[in-house]
């Protein structure tokens, strides 16, 4: 081999190895994945889990106190307005009488004949006395007319016939008065086992459904003592449905009054709905992180066909997006897309193979896409999800977002 083929394959080699040098020490590109801005709708929606109610639930309580018998109705029983028996209540029993309270109601009792006697006897005196007065008054009567007596004497004898008869009619309304206290005395001493029995009694209070609907919950429903205004059950009518949402305050003043709404994960297809109240003022309500939060009720009207939500009934879980705001030719750009570049938002923009930081302006935005009102146009290509080695000026390889 020749000098000068010895220095041709050593500078062979040495291209080589320098080429390797400058392919294993310059940076490749970094692979991402690519999204377009397009434009489109957005739709801002405040999200919460709500529940339904019916409108107008009535509970029926009990107008005496008595014993309830069992109720024939059931949970789901279908009723209708002063016309369906929901519950019956009976005239409770006397309670039963210990040793000392007998003795005292037997003391009383006797007091009360007593008394009766007393009035009696009264009554007799008065009596005797006004036949008495009248005598006297048909004896002055005769001597006035032959001017034997005088007319104040005979006028004396009208006086005490007179106070003798209102006498007469105060003894026997005295005497009326005892005999109701003689038998109220013997009332009290009426024991259980004395009174008739309430199943063959023809008095009892018959409580029927004050509205058409369903019977939603029984409070009580075997037989027992109850109180008066003691709840026994709840009637409302499915048909009448609302939705009920405890949102946040901060999210409840950016709700309209008659703003959109989607009911979901309910069991079936979305529903449409709208707000027809927010309620004026607000709660606490812990959450289940034991953070105090200040809540305010919204409550929804279903906008569908009842037969589209037929199967929903009283007090069940839905998921409720309400539309805050809604854009149908947007430009948008994916949240993925958007970091923080101090207090202004960026992404990446690709321009020819090279990752270029640019600043954009965002206006509304949702869980997925955000309003671009400045720094991008339709058709940009940006890379999603971007990471700590993508940076201003860097190669990136293009692989399209699935």
């Amino acid at each position: 081999m020749t000098r000068w083929m010895k220095y041709a394959l050593t500078a062979v080699v040495l291209a080589v190895v320098a080429a390797g040098f400058v392919t294993v020490l310059t940076p490749k590109p970094v692979p991402v994945d690519v999204a377009q801005i397009d434009r489109g709708p957005i739709v801002v929606t405040v999200d919460e889990e709500g529940k339904t109610r019916i409108r107008d639930v009535y509970t029926v309580s009990a107008p005496i106190t008595g014993r309830l018998l069992r109720l024939p109705v059931k949970v789901g029983d279908r009723v209708s307005a002063q016309t369906s028996p929901v519950a019956s209540i009976l005239p409770v029993s006397p309670s039963f009488l210990d040793q000392r309270t007998r003795s005292e109601l037997n003391a009383a009792s006797e007091a009360s004949r007593a008394s009766v006697g007393l009035a009696e006897a009264e009554l007799a005196r008065m009596q005797a006395e006004e036949r008495f007065a009248k005598s006297s008054l048909d004896r002055a009567d005769r001597l006035a007319k032959s001017a034997t007596i005088s007319q104040s004497a005979f006028e004396k004898a009208v006086l005490d016939y007179d106070t003798a008869k209102a006498a007469v009619r105060q003894a026997e309304a005295n005497l009326e008065l005892r005999r109701h206290e003689y038998e109220s005395a013997k009332a009290r001493l009426i024991e259980p086992d004395a009174a008739p029995d309430n199943d063959q009694r023809s008095c009892c209070v018959v409580l029927y459904s004050p509205s058409d609907g369903v019977v939603l919950k029984l409070i009580q429903e075997s037989e027992m003592v109850i109180q008066a205004g003691t709840p026994i059950l709840e009637i409302g009518d499915t048909g009448n449905l609302e939705i009920v949402v405890d949102l946040l305050s901060n999210d409840a003043v950016r709700v309209a009054s008659d703003a959109a709404a989607r009911i979901e994960n309910w069991g079936g297809p979305p529903l449409n709905a709208k707000v027809s109240r927010i309620d004026p003022a607000g709660f606490t309500k812990v959450s289940a992180l034991g953070i105090e939060e200040q809540r305010v009720t919204a409550v929804l009207q279903l906008t569908d066909p009842k037969q589209d939500w037929v199967s929903l009934g009283h007090d069940f879980r839905v998921f409720v997006r309400i539309t805050e705001w809604a854009g149908d030719d947007a430009l948008r750009v994916p949240l993925s897309a958007l970091f923080r570049d101090g207090s202004d938002w960026a992404i990446f923009r690709i321009e020819d193979g090279t990752a270029r930081q640019t600043k954009i302006m965002i206006g509304h935005r949702n869980s997925r896409h955000a309003e671009v009102l400045e720094g991008l146009n339709a058709g940009d290509r940006i890379i999603l999800y971007p990471s700590d080695r993508i940076a201003d000026g860097i190669a990136v390889t293009l692989r399209e977002s699935q």
